[in-house]
């Protein structure tokens, strides 16, 4: 049996991403000791958009765009009618304030998560 930890002590854990580049992204942020996030944050008071990841108090947001591909296999971010829905998602949250990084499953690397943690700990409360 494992040695009891009381709760108040235990590192919050991260829920299990939507998708393989989103679980990479908040691995990759944990092993690099960045600040918590909020997933799956309903940003807008009366749309039901969400940011993959975000820190409210800094008002920055990371979305992992998958599917970045030429072709029938593209995914829904690179089809019109996805790419449109994105396009006013992300201008709403810019008009509310919001800045938001797009990350496609290439972009997850180190030296650039980073500079987003030194970001968000910089526009953090």
């Amino acid at each position: 049996m494992p040695p009891f930890v009381p709760s108040s002590t235990k590192k919050p854990k991260l829920p299990k991403a939507k998708s393989e580049p989103e679980e990479r992204f908040a691995i990759a942020w944990r092993t690099l000791g960045g600040p918590q996030p909020e997933r799956e944050y309903q940003f807008h008071p009366t749309r039901k958009w969400k940011f993959d990841f975000c820190w409210p108090g800094a008002s920055i947001a990371v979305e992992i765009d998958g599917g970045v591909k030429e072709g029938k296999h593209r995914g829904y971010h690179m089809r019109q009618e996805g790419y449109a829905k994105d396009c006013l998602k992300l201008a709403e949250a810019a008009l509310m304030g919001w800045r938001c990084i797009r990350l496609t499953p290439e972009m997850i690397q180190p030296t650039l998560l980073e500079r987003i943690i030194l970001a968000v700990r910089r526009a953090s409360p």
